[in-house]
């Protein structure tokens, strides 16, 4: 992915901390119930009610999912596959390891229920009583996972992709009409065309050189390439973005993204070429506050650029931290890898010692990037660390490595390259803690250009 100018961005706007080393965190146990499954389970009344409440969301006609199970007779053919892949944990999608950390919406078998799917698919899938079916859940979303949004975005025409060669970071700038400010708690996105994008940024541009940008560009193309796959431009700030895998969700109640007037919308997609033209128009849905949230949400971009892992090796470990300089509250979180990433791990370490978990991703899936909304936001005083670590596998025993045989793997911004990223939402508890940082980064860069 590509977040560099994001991470620019943010803390240009917003720094409020700073980067250092610290100690490590071992992750809390947690006990598990006993399994207690059906001697003979049918889909009437076991299987039925925990593919509704954990697969139909994705697994149904115009979702992503490859196949629907909205009905016995696709839960039935596919049984053998729904028992393989919740066994592994491939399926249900939810790579956050129990017990560390506490998440909305968690989508998460449980023992039992995986040892019910299992002894179902085995026995034959008995469909057992129809008349005691569960009715499948209803979504009156339509289109948008969210319903209607209250806008859609997109370019102004569909973009035409070459067939081979480098991936592409395309920025599509869509001008605004809001007169007054706009508040943005949630956005949807849908590719155009899932065979070739890899991922979408939202930025804000609030001085309209994205404008300039894309007028100066000659290729007959919506939108423009910005240099070194960036923006070209440092952004106002962002909305967050999309990856395969993440759902559209509502931001903490009270908090919302601001788009003041006159903000142009930037969507960068970044595009993975297939061997042959591709055509793409990828839309956003925008979902407004009705008023001024109580606190603004911002973004921090805990990133290290030292990626240089060498080939063979399977476990190569990087480790981040930073400081946060003033009181806030946590609401969510992001890791970022890209195809060697193992395992990412991330807690916080309070000025009194106390050390709080926030995530741990040890089953790393390129393919499923989650973003995890906390279950209840966290406060932490000004002084708190918040510690990154990560592993990577650049061993020929990583069926994800691209490189064979493998080969020294370093950060960019091609999938075959590697990332090491962790984005996390948080809001200011003093008002004035925005304000006060922008004004300490300006006396802190009017103090090194004086020396």
């Amino acid at each position: 992915m590509n977040w560099t100018f994001a991470i620019f961005a943010v803390t240009t706007v917003t720094t409020i901390g700073v980067v250092s080393s610290g100690a490590r965190s071992d992750s809390p146990k947690s006990s598990k119930p006993a399994i207690k499954v059906p001697a003979k389970p049918t889909y009437a009344t076991d299987v039925a009610k925990i593919i509704n409440d954990r697969c139909v969301e994705c697994h149904r006609p115009g979702e992503v999912g490859p196949f629907s199970l909205v009905k016995f007779e696709d839960a039935k053919k596919w049984s053998q596959m729904i028992a393989a892949t919740t066994s592994s944990r491939r399926m249900p999608p939810w790579k956050a390891k129990e017990g560390y950390g506490s998440f909305k919406h968690e989508n998460r078998l449980s023992e039992t229920e995986i040892a019910t799917l299992k002894a179902w698919a085995d026995q034959g899938a008995p469909r057992g009583a129809k008349d005691k079916e569960p009715k499948p859940p209803t979504f009156s979303g339509g289109e948008w996972t969210l319903g209607k949004p209250d806008a859609i975005i997109e370019p102004e025409r569909a973009y035409n992709l070459a067939p081979e060669g480098e991936d592409v970071y395309r920025n599509f700038v869509i001008p605004t009409d809001f007169k007054e400010p706009r508040f943005v708690r949630a956005i949807d996105v849908k590719p155009g065309n899932s065979k070739v994008v890899h991922h979408v940024i939202m930025f804000l541009d609030e001085r309209g050189a994205s404008e300039k940008l894309a007028a100066a560009t000659t290729d007959g193309q919506p939108g423009y390439i910005g240099q070194g796959g960036g923006v070209g431009f440092i952004p106002s700030g962002s909305l967050g973005g999309w990856a395969p895998g993440i759902r559209a969700s509502y931001l903490s109640e009270g908090t919302a993204y601001r788009i003041n007037p006159g903000t142009r919308l930037v969507m960068q997609v970044h595009y993975h070429k297939s061997g042959k033209p591709e055509v793409d128009k990828t839309r956003v849905a925008l979902y407004f506050s009705k008023e001024a949230p109580e606190r603004e949400m911002k973004l921090n971009w805990i990133f290290n650029f030292g990626v240089n892992i060498p080939a063979g090796e399977k476990a190569y470990k990087m480790r981040k931290e930073y400081v946060y300089r003033e009181d806030v509250t946590i609401h969510q979180t992001m890791p970022h890898m890209h195809l060697l990433g193992r395992d990412m791990k991330s807690w916080f370490e309070l000025p009194d010692g106390t050390v709080k978990p926030l995530v741990h991703v040890d089953d790393w899936d390129f393919n499923w990037q989650l973003n995890y909304a906390l279950k209840e936001p966290l406060k932490l005083p000004k002084g708190t660390k918040q510690i990154v670590e990560a592993t990577y596998d650049n061993s020929s025993n990583n069926p994800h490595n691209p490189n064979n045989p493998p080969k020294r793997v370093t950060w960019g911004e091609e999938t075959t390259d590697e990332m090491f990223l962790m984005v996390t939402a948080y809001t200011f508890d003093n008002p004035d803690a925005a304000g006060n940082a922008r004004r300490g980064r300006l006396q802190s860069l009017l103090q090194r250009l004086r020396r």
